[in-house]
């Protein structure tokens, strides 16, 4: 094997060790699996590089069906471009007044021309101006690594590489922030169990004399 082919491969045998997956459950403080939190994985030492084989998408969409947003709650990195898909017989207005990305999508039917570029980090909440019990959340992040928790209160985060980091949760009806916690990631699967104050979402009901005019 040639030398340059040596460095390649001992390059990528370098980056393929000392990676691991993070795995945590996430609970209320009676003990309940918590869904829809945002496990955050953030290095020390700064904002990292997208990772090969770990990028996220730069694309997502929130779909509105049953007049309501799909999913509930979204989590993205920053610089990604979300669809707003109308799957209803009836038309929305989306909009969001949130400070890191205040939008508009006029009434209208199917799917809007152009997708929403969420730019800067932070936390959207998101609404529609003809239906008021419909809302949706997005937790826009710096940081690659990154999950959402299922109805069991579990999230995976794949591929982290090895060094320290911090460990945030996030979830749109918190009562308050949660400490974060300082990690070390080796070769071995990290697991932790965590607690958030959190409620759990309760949908809201629809209102009976909303008309299909719109």
């Amino acid at each position: 094997m040639r030398p340059s082919l040596l460095v390649l491969a001992a390059a990528l045998l370098a980056g393929a060790a000392g990676a691991a997956p993070v795995e945590v459950l996430v609970r209320t403080p009676a003990g309940v699996p918590l869904a829809d939190a945002a496990v955050l994985v953030e290095p020390l030492a700064g904002v990292p590089a997208r990772p090969r084989g770990h990028a996220p998408a730069a694309h997502a969409a929130i779909e509105q069906r049953g007049r309501e947003f799909i999913p509930w709650m979204t989590v993205v990195q920053t610089g990604t471009s979300i669809d707003f898909p109308n799957n209803d017989t009836v038309r929305h207005h989306v909009y969001s007044f949130s400070e890191p990305k205040r939008f508009e999508i006029k009434l209208y039917a199917g799917k809007p021309g152009q997708p929403i570029v969420f730019d800067k980090p932070g936390q959207i909440d998101i609404g529609c101006n003809i239906h008021d019990w419909m809302e949706a959340h997005v937790l826009v992040v710096d940081t690659p690594y990154f999950a959402r928790t299922g109805a069991d209160g579990r999230a995976t985060i794949a591929g982290v590489p090895a060094g320290r980091y911090r460990l945030r949760l996030w979830h749109p009806l918190q009562k308050a922030a949660a400490a974060p916690d300082e990690i070390e990631i080796g070769d071995a699967p990290l697991r932790q169990t965590l607690v958030l104050d959190a409620r759990a979402r309760e949908p809201k009901p629809h209102t009976e004399d909303d008309t299909d005019h719109y």
